[in-house]
């Protein structure tokens, strides 16, 4: 085969195994219908970057480069020319064979001599191997606080106090890094944050990779831009605004109608219409449920028992006395882990909220005598017909505290809950420091526990079955409904691809339970490990989507003829002529021709054999060579759509597009006749090993974490002086700057409290919480004091977890309070922002109480104009005086009935403190606040 870049890949799953002369395009040549970005991670590795900028690097000024374009031109024969956009390379590299002519012209005039030539090839044929595909790809799960797409303070970064100073030399670093406790109280928080993966290597590298020359574009909504902005940006993928200018849109929330009907055919999105049907969990399980009563109970039992409160309560209840408790007790739209807590019996429950009560499962698997759960990551790229990837590394969470089932300690959530959100503020909480430490600590791969089991004589092949037929038929349980949403809304087939993260819970005879699933899985990372891991599974996902590779100029022009052939029912059309794809005939014994099929159904199979070469680490589980006869039953024999509601006797349904069966017509096509395409990977037993196997990646990812911020005490002190002589003298802080100094005496609160158990502010921080109100609220167990007997590290852990939730969104809403300018009577910004840089507690807890004192405001938690707020109250002197006087800052209009059973918890409970807590410092529990 000619070895020019212009020469068409083949179609098979050779393609990601053997580098080509441009690694970074595959599945077709670039401008291509089918040439599409490739995502690799051992670009994440610094070294790599460097390797990649100065072998592309050419003899030209700095300011000239990003003007700089070189312009392909191959021809094959007469007819076939295509023009391409790519980096500066040698003229040796870009030589094909003697019957394919290349022509190469370069803007700005540069010249290019041979021995620089000779030496760019040289390097490139090393760059070349290093940056083949690796064996696998990439995944893990730690929480971030959401961003916005522009973030304003990056204006601050420049600054020579801002945190980010020594982040170029920290990014650098291979992995393997020791993972280290949150950094002390920090200056410019979304600056730090939002900056951090960002170096001027990454910007250089970007600008030499073909996504930047052909001007790909992405978009963040609402969602964890650090490890997903790093890999967009060392990729040469650039951040936009608007509806309309981005190729790919990443968002972590359901997408807007408007703005799925307007999609362009080159344009991805990652999320399908109507997925709530799956993420919700009383939407999950109504649709399981509804699958139960018309397909049998045998056959989806994959949930446990579960009532969606009020409207079941009598079930409930008859379900109790049935078969007494334990019962957990989730909100219906909530994540990591919020508002969750177990009960004893059904009278326990408020019934003022919707909430969804589940059978516990008393009987988990337990790793060393902690329960764990699963964290698995499935890819769907159409659901018409289904297509499903299954990553074949996951993550497995363990509880902190060792597990009992003696119901006194049902209100431990570190030790029935496996949620990370709760557990990493557990003092006992150990982060694996190493990549390639798989199995220590509480958060380990799914390949680790899998051998683990595995030496202990366990069938993990039948167990992994399990787990995928449990994917499958949660997915049949929810697709008709998204299926109907995507015929109305979405305009290409396309255009949409989902990664849902699955929850789930083995019980200790080795049979899976769906918990639940979520919508954005948190692409945060906090170890090495969960580098690793998430960086592998974006990258090979990425891929395996397939960000088309075309020019401006292509997309222009499919803007402007998608423009006039979309219809508003955004319907399939069956009989396209316009876009019939003709495979010729294959002489070869076994291959069939496919010129029967309609040009949407060679689309389709083409796509789907296109993305199976590219899956990296996915497996694909549906559709597998069984998979009509184990799961077609449940699919519409007409139309392949999986049935979900009963059809009425005599009922039909009129439909304006012809009927057809994408699922059939896939599967009939992928396995039954070519078997050209059937390969050995497709095989159940080689798919199952897979999952066994050590992810492993061709260089190490490095892990960044935030650089420890060295303070002077001294420094601080006097800082302090000088805040406080302006404040005494009539100055004032800005809304921002009250909210920054807040929100980092918090942070310090909040360390304080995971770091020492024994503290005992968790009293007030409960009752300024429960005051405030909001989307955090004390969690209803907390008002069962019978059943907590115990002072212990794991009640620490559940306060830290509300005080953080908090902080989250109290950060995100501080972004909308940003100086742009030093205002009249105002702290200036640079000097403040000075003081913040080494203030310790006592420092911003000093300023907090003269600032409160002087003024009688508090822009910390009001507006200045607002009319309900409530008067300042007294500040306590001497040391944690401001957090006693936190919760009567608030107003007492919005405390929560019951809130009178904090004061007997913590009375009950605060003698057992009397040994352990130093006198001095621990208020006593008669005394109000």
């Amino acid at each position: 085969m000619p070895s020019s870049l212009c020469e068409t890949i083949k179609n098979s799953a050779d393609n990601l195994e053997s580098p080509k002369h441009d690694d970074w395009i595959t599945s077709g040549k670039m401008g291509s219908r089918e040439a599409v970005l490739v995502f690799r991670t051992n670009i994440l590795n610094p070294k790599t970057r460097k390797n990649l900028s100065e072998t592309y690097s050419s003899p030209v000024l700095p300011e000239s480069r990003s003007n700089m374009e070189a312009t392909l031109l191959c021809r094959n024969g007469e007819n076939d020319i295509s023009s391409l956009s790519l980096p500066l390379c040698s003229n040796e590299d870009l030589s094909g064979s003697k019957q394919r002519k290349i022509y190469v012209s370069i803007r700005n005039s540069v010249n290019i001599n041979q021995t620089e030539n000779s030496d760019f090839q040289s390097t490139a044929k090393k760059m070349n191997k290093q940056y083949s595909s690796s064996d696998t790809s990439m995944s893990s799960e730690g929480e971030e606080p959401t961003r916005n797409i522009k973030n304003k303070f990056r204006t601050l970064k420049k600054n020579p106090n801002d945190i980010n100073t020594n982040l170029v030399e920290d990014v650098s670093k291979e992995s393997g890094y020791d993972s280290t406790t949150p950094a002390k109280s920090i200056t410019n928080i979304s600056a730090s944050e939002e900056e951090e993966c960002v170096t001027e290597d990454d910007e250089e590298c970007g600008i030499v990779m073909p996504a930047y020359k052909l001007k790909i574009t992405y978009k963040f909504i609402q969602t964890e831009t650090k490890l997903l902005r790093k890999i967009f940006d060392v990729h040469g993928l650039r951040e936009v605004e608007g509806d309309k200018n981005f190729n790919l849109l990443w968002t972590g929330v359901h997408m807007k109608l408007d703005i799925l009907r307007n999609l362009a055919p080159y344009q991805r999105v990652n999320h399908f219409p109507r997925s709530y049907e799956l993420t919700r969990k009383d939407r999950l399980y109504k649709n399981i449920e509804r699958m139960q009563h018309l397909r049998g109970m045998k056959h989806f039992d994959i949930v446990p028992q579960s009532f969606i409160l009020p409207l079941e309560s009598r079930d409930l209840i008859i379900a109790h006395n049935k078969h007494r408790g334990p019962w957990i007790v989730k909100p219906a739209a909530s994540s990591r882990g919020r508002g969750i807590f177990i009960v004893n019996s059904p009278d326990q429950i408020p019934q003022d909220e919707q909430v969804l009560v589940s059978k516990y499962i008393i009987d988990p698997l337990c790793i060393d005598g902690h329960k764990c759960d699963l964290r698995v990551y499935v890819l769907v790229t159409s659901f018409d017909p289904l297509i499903i990837y299954l990553y074949k590394e996951g993550i497995v969470r363990l509880a902190t505290v060792r597990y009992d089932r003696n119901a006194d300690n049902l209100w431990n959530p570190c030790m029935h809950l496996c949620n990370y959100s709760i557990n990493k503020y557990h003092s006992d909480y150990i982060r694996s420091s190493d990549a390639q430490d798989e199995d220590v600590g509480h958060k380990w791969t799914l390949s680790a526990l899998l051998r683990h089991l595995k030496i202990q004589g366990c069938d993990t092949h039948q167990l992994m079955l399990n787990i995928e037929d449990l994917i499958i038929k949660a997915i049949l349980a929810c697709a008709q409904t998204i299926i109907s949403a995507c015929r109305m809304f979405v305009p290409n087939g396309n255009n949409c691809f989902e990664l849902y993260g699955f929850d789930i819970l083995i019980d200790n005879s080795l049979k899976p339970w769906l918990l639940e699933v979520n919508l954005s899985p948190s692409m945060g990372v906090d170890s090495p490990l969960d580098t690793k891991v998430k960086a592998c599974l974006i990258a090979d996902l990425l891929t395996c989507v397939g960000i088309p590779a075309y020019s401006p100029e292509v997309r222009s022009h499919y803007d402007s003829k998608w423009s006039r052939f979309r219809s508003s029912s955004c319907q399939r059309s069956i009989n396209v002529t316009s876009v019939s794809y003709k495979i010729k005939k294959n002489k070869k014994k076994g291959s069939v021709s496919t010129d029967h099929l309609t040009g949407e159904e060679q689309r389709i199979l083409r796509n789907a054999r296109l993305q199976y070469s590219r899956r990296g680490g996915f497996e694909r589980i549906f559709p597998t060579a069984d998979s009509m006869q184990r799961y077609g039953n449940f699919l519409d024999s007409t139309n392949g759509i999986p049935i979900s509601t009963p059809n009425v006797q005599g009922q039909t349904f009129q439909t304006l597009i012809m009927q057809h069966n994408y699922n059939q017509m896939l599967h009939s096509n992928l396995y039954c006749q070519d078997t050209s395409y059937t390969i050995d990977d497709s095989l159940e037993k080689n798919r199952i090993k897979q999952y066994e196997r050590a992810l492993e990646t061709g260089s190490e990812i490095p892990f960044a974490k935030k650089p420890a911020v060295e303070k002077s005490e001294e420094e601080g002190r006097r800082q302090r002086k000088l805040m406080l002589k302006k404040i005494g003298t009539g100055s004032e802080l800005t809304q921002f700057q009250a909210r920054q100094t807040f929100s980092l005496y918090l942070e310090s609160v909040l360390k304080r409290i995971t770091q020492d158990p024994r503290d005992n502010h968790e009293k007030i921080i409960l009752k300024f919480l429960n005051k405030f109100g909001g989307s955090v609220k004390p969690p209803v167990l907390f008002r069962n004091t019978q059943s907590i007997k115990v002072i212990s590290k794991a009640r620490s852990a559940m306060v830290a977890k509300l005080l953080g939730d908090f902080l989250e969104n109290y950060k995100r809403d501080t972004e909308a309070y940003v100086d742009s300018f030093d205002h009249f009577g105002m702290i200036p910004s640079s000097a403040y922002q000075q003081f913040l840089t080494h203030a310790q507690e006592s420092d911003l807890e000093a300023v907090l109480t003269l600032h409160t004192n002087v003024t009688g405001i508090m822009p910390f938690l009001y507006n200045r104009c607002g009319l309900s707020v409530p008067p300042t109250p007294p500040i306590p002197s001497g040391l944690h005086g401001f957090l006693r006087a936190l919760p009567s800052m608030v107003s007492s209009s919005g405390v929560a009935r019951e809130v009178s059973k904090y004061d007997g918890y913590f009375k009950n409970n605060d003698k057992d403190y009397e040994n352990v807590q130093d006198a001095s410092i621990r208020p006593k529990s008669s005394r109000r606040f």
